[in-house]
């Protein structure tokens, strides 16, 4: 496809799919507008379609963006001590904010907080944070100014986390209600909000509006608790749109009831493809069997640390007429939890569950069991992430279900916080682990003489990203002890190690061999602080990121595979 279009001269077109895939890559997308004109114009509208949204971002785009306000709009600020003619004088080049395609209210209050803090002085600043009528006359120019440059919006997110964050949104509502076109092509919607907030009357009637206004909405994730019978307004979300493909619902206060019975009589019957249950409570739900059986073309289920999944709950799933395909299965309870539903469910899910995991939170007994089940059942897990592995039998468990896996197994997560099976994990990963990975992260108690053993092992693997957290030094720096007064350690201890053992081991298995893309490892400190070995390492073309940035919360992934 590319060849014949480069062959048929549409230069132009095959550059900007080039581009389209640099999407959410700053520095990358920042590198392109320096190559020629053609590559700045298709690059500009990527980098300011999400503005917000990048942690790196000095916010000086807030400063362009108050600059299209017209005159009448600008005097607003002089009450305020704010001058907006002095910020950016000069004419534009491009009509910025027509780019915008993402907005979140949380990221644009936030943005707005970071760039007063750093524009103006101390005194200012405390004055601004006292007074909301400031925060507010900004986050409403902004909404006036997209919606003035006909802005198309694509993602939009409600996330209120506190009360500033709410009157934000509220004082935005009218200007909305005004202009019902600047959310009429909406795609992916998000609400968010923090079980405290009591008032979100306005949120209810937005939605209310959405749905009389905007049937193009795709993907839908709300997170809120029953509260102003906001669960009625979701329901008309449902009932209005014509190609819903993908709902998250979460939060254990959600009013589910009244949503499934929504799934079960709207339009989406023969559009939804995924549904992902977070942190849900499942508990007096009598009603999933006959939504499942009117989800005619569903094709992903994902279940991600929920509630009262029981006896009661088991036996609806059995009873749908259709297969259940339940593509995830995170477990992460201290209670109200039986053994017997869980088995159920993998047996019934089958070769359909891809992603898996428990954290260290669950009986051992339990962790046990439920990997009997996986080992038995499933031969197509993608994603699998086991805390609190302190059983020899679950360890074996493990190794079994990798071998019989083999290279479907894309993403593993393995915990252990003691050291015995720390170093049995060990001794045997690095001997059938597939041959290559996207993603191995290790958080163990590390030996020198076994993470030997597991480095050799190492040497027809391929792993994108490598991430270990030594929990020897991350659980014994609760003392605060420095490194050089490591001295007469209790039982157990003899073997702690700190970076300047395990980096060279490293670099004479994994990074000389460059076996490795990514890699991540902490301990006391995170590695990015040792800039020698940083340097030493990106020497090979490693590149050496801080272990929580590549860490990967297996809620993120699922939301962002399916």
């Amino acid at each position: 496809m590319a060849c014949s279009k480069l062959f048929s001269g549409d230069l132009p077109e095959i550059t900007n799919e080039i581009i389209q895939h640099f999407r959410g890559d700053f520095s990358t997308l920042y590198s392109c507008i320096l190559i020629n004109r053609l590559w700045c114009r298709l690059t500009i509208p990527l980098l300011w379609e999400n503005p917000f949204s990048n942690p790196n971002q000095n916010f000086h785009f807030i400063e362009i963006y108050l600059h299209y306000l017209n005159d009448d709009d600008k005097t607003k600020f002089n009450n305020h001590e704010i001058k907006i003619n002095d910020f950016y004088s000069s004419d534009t080049l491009f009509n910025y904010p027509s780019f915008i395609k993402c907005l979140s209210t949380y990221e644009i209050v936030n943005s707005i907080l970071i760039w007063f803090n750093s524009k103006f002085n101390s005194s200012i600043y405390k004055k601004f944070k006292s007074d909301l009528t400031t925060l507010q006359l900004i986050y409403n120019s902004l909404f006036k100014i997209f919606i003035d440059n006909e802005a198309n919006l694509f993602t939009f997110e409600i996330r209120i986390i506190n009360c500033r964050t709410l009157d934000c949104f509220n004082c935005t509502f009218e200007l909305i209600l005004q202009n019902p076109n600047f959310i009429c092509n909406i795609k992916n919607l998000k609400v968010r909000i923090n079980g405290e907030i009591i008032n979100i009357t306005k949120i209810g009637l937005f939605l209310s509006l959405l749905s009389s206004n905007c049937d193009s909405i795709s993907t839908i994730h709300f997170k809120f608790i029953e509260i102003n019978g906001i669960g009625k307004f979701s329901s008309l979300i449902y009932n209005s749109q014509r190609n819903l493909k993908k709902i998250t619902l979460q939060s254990r206060g959600f009013p589910l009831y009244h949503s499934l019975l929504s799934l079960k009589n709207s339009n989406c019957s023969n559009t939804l493809k995924t549904l992902i249950f977070h942190h849900i409570n499942f508990k007096n739900i009598i009603v999933l069997k006959e939504v499942f059986d009117h989800l005619n073309v569903l094709e992903s289920i994902h279940i991600i640390d929920c509630y009262f999944i029981n006896s009661e709950f088991i036996q609806q799933i059995i009873n749908i007429n259709k297969p259940f395909k339940l593509r995830s299965l995170f477990i992460n309870q201290m209670y109200e939890i039986e053994i017997k539903p869980f088995q159920l469910l993998i047996q019934k899910s089958n070769d359909y569950l891809e992603n898996f995991g428990f954290r260290s939170t669950i009986r051992d007994e339990f962790k046990f069991q439920l990997l009997e089940q996986i080992k038995k059942f499933c031969s197509k897990i993608k994603f699998l992430e086991l805390y609190g592995l302190c059983e020899n039998q679950c360890i074996f468990l493990l190794f079994d279900i990798i071998k019989n896996i083999g290279q479907n197994l894309n993403y593993i997560s393995i915990g252990s916080n003691t050291t015995n099976h720390s170093s049995l994990i060990l001794q045997e990963l690095g001997q059938i682990l597939p041959f290559k990975l996207k993603y191995l992260n290790l958080s163990i108690m590390i030996n020198t003489n076994v993470l030997e053993v597991f480095l050799k092992n190492f040497h027809n693997i391929f792993i994108q990203k490598l991430l270990i957290c030594n929990n020897y030094i991350m659980e014994y720096n609760q003392f605060m002890i420095p490194f050089n007064q490591w001295m007469f350690l209790p039982d157990g201890y003899s073997h702690i190690i700190n970076e300047q053992d395990i980096l060279p081991f490293l670099e004479k298995y994994i990074v000389e061999k460059k076996r490795i893309e990514y890699l991540a490892y902490k301990d006391s400190r995170d590695i990015l602080f040792l800039k020698d070995e940083v340097k030493k390492f990106e020497s090979y073309n490693i590149k050496v990121r801080e272990y929580d940035d590549l860490f990967i919360h297996y809620d993120n992934y699922i939301g962002e595979t399916y």
